[in-house]
């Protein structure tokens, strides 16, 4: 018996089987070959169901490919999950924070959690260890920030990422950079601490596409687990089936 999930991002999907709780295949792949490669996972693996975790515009078509080979869940604010929900509008709930607090909630239970997502945004994503989650925080990611001061002002340019080597800009480029990254990593260590002063005894994960990056540089404590999202995915199609 194998589970298929599907991990449609803003920029990419991402597909995983499990076979009980030990995850046999990961795959990134492009939107173009999305229906060809889902039914080679069917073909490949004897899938009994699939969980859809979907942010951008694709869940229709994986849907329509997905129901003619399985019964399918379309994660949203209405499915079960192993955590209680205290956001005050449920239903505005990104998918992929709710799969966050359900990978915190199964792997930390009965502690205070803290879980910071880096990726196009920031966010922070607070579980008690009443296990209730509270809410948190959305901030821009390291790419909407070179973009923004790119797109709303009249001459500055638009930068790829680079670290910079002084705090000191010498020039509007290494000014650039240090005010985007120094600006980035003094602000997720901040909104730790603040966590840290409310709740001592805190566990902070820190996950999503610009991690490895911010591990390095954080003064806080964290553990750094790059699955994080797909865990908690996998942990809510158990909990929805049993």
């Amino acid at each position: 018996m194998a589970y298929l999930i599907i991990d449609a991002g803003n920029t990419r999907v991402k597909v995983f089987v499990f076979e009980g709780d030990k995850e046999v295949s990961a795959e990134v792949i492009a939107s173009d070959d999305l229906e060809k490669k889902i039914l080679f996972f069917f073909e490949k693996f004897k899938i009994n169901r699939v969980l859809l975790s979907s942010v951008g515009g694709l869940q229709e078509k994986i849907v329509g490919i997905v129901s003619r080979k399985s019964d399918i869940i379309c994660l949203s604010h209405k499915t079960t999950v192993p955590f209680i929900n205290k956001y005050s509008t449920p239903e505005t709930l990104g998918v992929d924070r709710i799969a966050l607090m359900s990978a915190a909630s199964v792997k930390y239970p009965n502690e205070n959690v803290l879980v910071v997502d880096a990726g196009t945004c920031v966010t922070f994503d607070f579980l008690n260890s009443d296990n209730e989650y509270l809410g948190g925080a959305i901030s821009p990611g390291l790419q909407m920030r070179y973009k923004a001061l790119h797109e709303f002002t009249e001459k500055l340019p638009f930068l790829e990422f680079e670290d910079p080597k002084n705090l000191i800009g010498k020039n509007t480029k290494s000014s650039i950079h240090s005010g985007v990254v120094n600006g980035f990593v003094a602000e997720v260590d901040g909104i730790i601490n603040q966590y840290v002063q409310h709740y001592p005894n805190l566990t902070v994960v820190l996950t999503g596409g610009d991690m490895n990056y911010l591990s390095k540089r954080l003064k806080n404590s964290i553990f750094a687990n790059p699955n994080f999202l797909v865990e908690g995915l996998h942990a809510i199609l158990k909990y929805e089936i049993q």
